[in-house]
């Protein structure tokens, strides 16, 4: 079994497409870790706020199947397939680590966004505090305690999902 983890975010419609996501992952990996969720500024474009989290899971299907897998609730839930890369999302899924592979294709694993950005490094602190990057071999807890929390303006929101 593999361990891992994925960003989940959305700025259009954020509450139903959050459940919704989650609700598809459960559908597919069965249990899941749920970080808090998180109140966030678009990053690289001006838009609406985004709610972002990570969902921790196992699974025996191989990365090239999850990556297809993502792709495919995206779609289910609004995404469009030529969306550009800094514009609204209705669901965003985006595979930050499997085990401690690391890949370009079929998805740049881990994700960079990883270390660049809060809305990926806290959450993902709080569900995989001990796990440590592969190739800065820290902890993500230990990363998230030296990152720069002036960068970004993050907040948790109150949410709850009837898994």
């Amino acid at each position: 079994m593999a361990s891992l983890y994925i960003s989940l975010g959305s700025n259009v419609d954020r509450h139903h497409n959050v459940s919704a996501g989650l609700t598809a992952l459960k559908s597919i990996f069965g249990e899941l870790t749920l970080s808090s969720l998180f109140a966030s500024k678009a990053v690289g474009f001006d838009g609406a706020e985004f709610y972002n989290m990570v969902v921790g899971a196992t699974t025996e299907l191989t990365i090239e199947q999850v990556a297809t897998a993502l792709r495919d609730i995206e779609f289910a839930n609004g995404r469009e397939i030529d969306a550009k890369k800094y514009s609204p999302r209705s669901l965003d899924l985006d595979l930050l680590l499997y085990d401690d592979l690391v890949l370009d294709t079929p998805a740049q694993i881990p994700r960079a966004e990883i270390t660049e950005n809060a809305f990926v490094l806290w959450p993902l602190a709080e569900v995989a505090p001990l796990v440590k990057h592969p190739l800065l071999k820290k902890s993500y807890q230990q990363l998230w305690q030296m990152y720069d929390k002036s960068k970004q303006q993050i907040t948790i929101v109150d949410f709850s999902w009837p898994s």
